[in-house]
């Protein structure tokens, strides 16, 4: 049954943050007084449907074709969305997900892909005079989906110090500006550079390069939020960071395992692969709090009776589990295979994998032996009978590959939660061979790049020592600032610059208040981007924002015409070209951007020729080819199509200090709540990418025309005297704080019983700064806890 929701009072204060007994009870400034850093709760027409049970299909073509046409209109959107993801043309602006290394569909995207590309080339534009019409309060006024729909920005704009309005500014000024705020630091490290995952190879290298010639590691990037703690955990098992399977893997596995993964809305051409995957006999299992559509029936675009029908059923086994249960159901399957084992010794696990190629097998055994049933059952929220279904699976896989995303790495025990994904794939030698690996499935599309290019505030020495040997210079070997001590480090007073390469720093990250006061405390904050954002409106006490040219655009310098390079979640290199005539003539590309900013900073003090750098990339791809290994006659090889990095555990080696993959030990995390408390966790809806929200619809769950919503247990709802399509307010506790966010909607939803989901940024407020994953210091944000009450 439908509702629609009561109008919300639009001049009600958006959140309050404080130590516990001491919050910040005083009335909401008069609107338009000063900006706000979060997205005020507007007036809603909300409407709440049933959930859908399949993805795709019709649905998915008409919201591709109705973006399209609204941004791009009929002939531009047909020759942009033709484009995306050809080997001749531009990637996709959106997640990581690899292409097909044979023949590519004439459509080789998905919906969000679509939405993703009709958002960068829109044909709506932000000019100088909308800057005049608006002032910085009043931009903040309007909701995250507002600003980003107002275009493409055009030329660089400057907030002086004390200003409401930003105003134009020359490109040269603009660098001398940042070079004069740069170089009156008394050190480099009271500088930080952001980057996003939309950056391409060539400008992270260079980008790296300036910020080490500059003389520091504070490079926080968005890896930081996401799979930071994927890269710290299996980097200690399997030597490598990065996944170990390829897309030829997906058609010749007989089970795979999708854990905290909505492929759905965040990956949705994943849905592709594992619909072949099904035709091919393998068998999906989905771990997940919440159902899926997407893991539920896909209905393939690209084929028209599959469209029409029901579509393909994906997932054969779906597990329930509570949130953050994921390791007590890992170890829950595995205590059942390994009583398996233990029945007749040789028939379940590999025991001749296990002796030649791993370490810390017995330790790991022993511990699941003593892991009792009880905490098993009750910290997963799953039963004996469904977890055995899982273990049947797993046990009956010759070829198992295991992926995952942000439903995972971000909680206090994510690294050792995905080092059971570990175990799990070690016990029948399922790392290293056809079929079988780690998947860890990146949310940016070019986030795994940033970091091989050198975008780490942890830099290893072999690096610094290439990147020594290549330029002549001594890098900086003290390690940086990541994300949160970037943010940590601004509010108190470490760090006085900030400069954002892509993205939308505020909005992305954890604690948005606190984050909010720490950058209002730079001296200077500086965001090169493509289009508006929030970010734009928290400044320090000057800011900049630096418009540069997006994926779609033609990339021409003074040497010709060039093409940029990504890396997906999979270790392929592809070139990408874009064909579009830039939005505006004032645009410069990232690697130009970077090197203006370095020659104004660095002057005499490098030897680097910067601007030849940017007025031909193949300079820095030559760069790139002598420091990091992989990219040999990267030139020549990126001219013939796309390329493999090297991958060791992919292939059967692991570069551990052991030289072998490692067996670790984890307890079952344990969930202690006060009996009026929830564990929320912070989900994207299908209209959204990200920060940028496309749309105010999440039609998989039924969401429509809103997006403070809370999905809800109906049970959970009934004990707190609250009814579906009541107000409340949120509030988050953590160490003796407490954080609030006004104004949701409840919605009923099939959500285990003390489990609760909200969409982000709305809630990133509740965040707490000091709650991070332990090794990766990745914000929980897919672990809060929470209060609710009646608005």
């Amino acid at each position: 049954m439908a509702f629609i929701s009561p109008v919300d009072d639009p001049e009600r204060s958006d959140s309050h943050y404080g130590a516990k007994g001491d919050l910040d009870q005083s009335p909401a400034e008069p609107e338009g007084q000063h900006p706000s850093a979060t997205t005020p709760p507007l007036a809603e027409s909300l409407k709440i449907t049933s959930p859908k049970h399949s993805a795709a299909g019709i649905p998915a073509v008409l919201s591709t074709l109705s973006h399209a046409y609204e941004e791009m209109g009929v002939v531009r959107g047909v020759r942009a969305l033709l484009q995306v993801n050809k080997v001749d043309g531009f990637d996709c602006q959106s997640c990581a997900w690899p292409n097909p290394d044979g023949k590519r569909h004439i459509a080789e995207f998905c919906e969000n892909g679509a939405k993703a590309v009709a958002d960068e080339a829109t044909t709506k534009r932000v000019t100088r005079q909308f800057f005049e019409s608006h002032t910085l309060a009043d931009l903040a006024s309007h909701s995250d989906h507002w600003l980003g729909k107002q275009g493409r920005l055009t030329e660089p704009m400057v907030l002086r110090e004390g200003a409401s309005h930003y105003t134009p500014i020359e490109w040269d000024e603009a660098f001398t500006l940042i070079a004069s705020h740069l170089n009156s630091l008394a050190s480099p490290d009271q500088a930080v550079f952001y980057t996003s995952g939309r950056t391409s190879n060539e400008a992270a290298f260079l980008y790296q390069l300036f910020v080490r010639s500059f003389g520091t590691n504070n490079l926080p990037d968005c890896s930081n939020m996401c799979h930071e703690s994927s890269g710290t955990a299996l980097t200690e098992t399997i030597g490598v960071g990065k996944g170990t399977v390829t897309l030829t893997d997906f058609e010749l596995a007989d089970s795979i395992f999708v854990i905290g993964q909505n492929p759905g809305t965040n990956h949705p051409r994943m849905l592709t692969a594992l619909q072949a995957a099904k035709r091919n006999g393998c068998r999906i299992v989905s771990i997940n709090p919440l159902p899926e559509a997407g893991l539920e029936r896909f209905r393939n675009p690209q084929e028209v009776l599959n469209t029409l029908g029901s579509g393909t059923q994906l997932a054969d086994l779906f597990l329930q589990v509570r949130i953050n249960g994921d390791v007590a159901a890992l170890k829950g399957i595995m205590k059942v295979m390994l009583e398996a084992e233990e029945r007749r010794p040789g028939s379940v696990f590999d025991q001749d994998f296990i002796e030649l190629n791993t370490v810390g097998y017995q330790a790991f055994r022993d511990d699941l032996y003593e892991t009792p049933w009880d905490q098993v059952l009750e910290e997963s929220g799953l039963s004996r009978e469904r977890i055995a279904e899982a273990a049947h699976i797993a046990m009956h896989s010759e070829r198992m590959i295991c992926c995952w995303a942000m439903g995972l790495t971000q909680h206090k025990n994510a690294v050792a939660t995905i080092q059971e994904i570990v175990n799990f794939l070690l016990l029948r030698g399922n790392i290293g061979r056809p079929g079988a690996g780690a998947c860890p499935v990146r949310g940016h599309s070019n986030v795994q790049g940033d970091r091989t290019m050198g975008i780490w505030e942890r830099p290893r020495d072999a690096f610094l020592d290439s990147l020594q040997g290549e330029f002549g210079f001594a890098p900086p070997r003290q390690h940086g600032f990541d994300t949160v001590e970037t943010i940590k480090a601004m509010h108190d007073g470490r760090a006085r610059v900030f400069f954002g390469l892509g993205g939308n720093f505020l909005s992305a990250t954890p604690d948005t208040n606190f984050t909010a006061e720490a950058l209002s405390k730079c001296e200077l904050t500086v965001q090169v981007s493509t289009k508006l954002n929030r970010a734009h409106l928290i400044t320090g006490h000057k800011a900049l924002i630096l418009p540069c040219l997006g994926r779609s655009e033609k990339d021409e310098q003074s040497h010709g015409e060039q093409f940029v390079t990504v890396e997906d979640s999979m270790g392929v290199i592809s070139p990408s070209r874009g064909s579009f005539k830039p939005a505006s003539r004032h645009l410069r590309s990232e690697p130009a951007i970077v090197a203006g900013l370095a020659t104004a900073t660095l002057q005499t003090r490098s030897a680097i020729d910067w601007m030849e750098l940017a007025a031909d990339y193949d300079h820095i791809r030559d760069h790139i080819a002598h420091v990091i290994p992989g990219f040999d006659d990267f030139n020549a090889r990126i001219r013939t199509g796309p390329f493999y990095l090297p991958n060791a555990a992919r292939e059967g080696l692991f570069r551990t200090t052991e030289e072998k993959a490692v067996f670790t030990v984890h307890p079952i995390p344990k969930t202690q709540l006060a009996d009026d408390q929830l564990v929320m966790m912070t989900i994207r809806s299908h209209d959204q990418f990200n920060t940028t929200i496309y749309g105010l619809d999440d039609r998989y769950r039924g969401i429509h025309g809103g997006r403070r919503v809370i999905f809800m247990n109906r049970n959970d709802i009934a004990a707190r005297g609250l009814r579906e399509g009541q107000s409340v307010d949120l509030t988050s506790h953590f160490e003796g704080q407490v954080r609030i966010a006004e104004r949701f909607t409840v919605v009923s939803f099939d959500i285990p019983r003390r489990c609760a989901a909200t969409y982000f940024p709305e809630t990133n407020v509740l965040v707490p700064i000091g709650s991070v994953a332990e090794k990766s210091n990745t914000p929980t944000s897919k672990y809060v806890v929470i209060s609710v009450a009646p608005s």
